[in-house]
């Protein structure tokens, strides 16, 4: 496999030491003859790792001490459901920010739980564009603010955040770019994230949330959609992903390893450049679909001159062994993903084929 060069759009790469890691540690717990599948998630072997990891979190993303981490499972797609619920409530409204398809998820779901409102959306620019905002202001009665903070599917990211004022809380889904550059904490209450991306793989979701919001949840709900629940029994109420968050733990000692979120950052920002400098000097033969005050280095999503030239495109970048170039199937095209995992290498790689490919299809 190593001519290989993962770009899925998540579940995404894992670094090779992580993969090794796994192997050779995950089977072998204490020199045992048991994986960690098969621990008690109640035993000394596996709290070692999961409280372990959480303090690799909170060292890694700097998450101050009014916050709690907790590790719950159902993705994303579960937490646009519990947000609502546990702090949406009656009198109350929530406003949220639209700029892509899982903004307009979490938006629908809430509306299923209560009173909610588009604080201000891209969707009339078919979301090449983050909506301008520079601060919060709410409408009257308003919970709490949410938004995206990259967008695989569109291609686009916030680089700044909006000034936190007013008191009120802000939630942020950084499923698809957590790890990946450094959180102000002073503008954040409560960010979650699928693992898959650039955490690890698919079964753990994060949350960080300020422990003085969460004081005031609605208790009126099943325990299990409660974060007071889990808050207070350590993300151990019910049998936790135990295998998720053992890999979990690897990738975040390869963060630390690579220098923390600083340095990833600026590999990130590289890797993206190189991609995005070739699509700007190719005479409009590689189309982004994100303004450029806009376009994501996490996802980068693109159009060639005709359907015909990316299917062409698509079949030949499989051949030459690149993964995952296919667009979502809900807007076509193509995209580049580029999490914390994909190497400036397989970078470098990609964008000689996409200018070979270029040179052999422009008149």
């Amino acid at each position: 496999m190593n001519n290989m060069h993962n770009f899925n759009p998540g579940p995404a790469a894992l670094p090779d030491e992580v993969k090794r890691r796994a192997k050779e540690e995950g089977f072998n717990i204490d020199n045992g003859n048991l994986s960690i599948m098969e621990y008690s998630h109640r035993s000394k072997e596996y709290e070692a790792i999961h409280f372990g990891t959480q303090e690799k979190i909170k060292q890694i993303l700097k998450v101050p001490d009014n916050f709690d981490i907790l590790f719950l499972q159902g993705g994303a797609s579960l937490q646009f459901a519990m947000i609502p619920m546990n702090f949406l409530t009656p009198g109350k409204k929530a406003g949220y920010v639209l700029s892509g398809s899982w903004s307009e998820k979490a938006y629908e779901e809430a509306l299923r739980c209560g009173e909610s409102y588009v604080y201000a959306s891209s969707a009339e620019k078919q979301y090449r564009s983050i909506p301008n905002i520079y601060s919060w202001e709410p409408n009257e009665n308003t919970a709490y603010f949410h938004l995206t903070s990259n967008n695989t599917i569109y291609g686009t990211q916030w680089y700044q955040y909006p000034q936190h004022h007013h008191d009120l809380p802000v939630c942020i889904d950084m499923s698809s770019d957590i790890f990946s550059r450094p959180i102000d904490w002073s503008k954040v209450d409560f960010i979650y994230a699928g693992a898959q991306k650039n955490a690890g793989p698919a079964g753990v979701t994060i949350v960080i949330v300020k422990k003085e919001w969460l004081e005031s949840a609605n208790d009126n709900i099943p325990k299990i959609m409660s974060y007071r629940t889990h808050q207070q029994k350590n993300s151990l109420y019910h049998t936790p992903p135990t295998f998720s968050v053992f890999i979990m733990g690897l990738m975040m000692d390869w963060i630390i390893d690579q220098g923390g979120v600083d340095k990833l950052h600026e590999r990130n920002a590289q890797k993206a450049n190189l991609i995005y400098s070739l699509m700007d000097q190719s005479d409009h033969f590689y189309l982004p679909h994100a303004e450029k005050h806009s376009r994501s280095m996490m996802n980068i999503t693109f159009r060639l001159p005709s359907v015909e030239l990316e299917q062409l495109f698509l079949t030949r970048a499989m051949d030459e062994g690149f993964l995952g170039l296919k667009g979502h199937r809900s807007v076509g095209g193509c995209r580049i993903s580029l999490y914390n995992a994909v190497t400036t290498e397989s970078t470098k790689i990609l964008t000689e084929y996409m200018a070979n490919f270029r040179q052999q299809h422009t008149c």
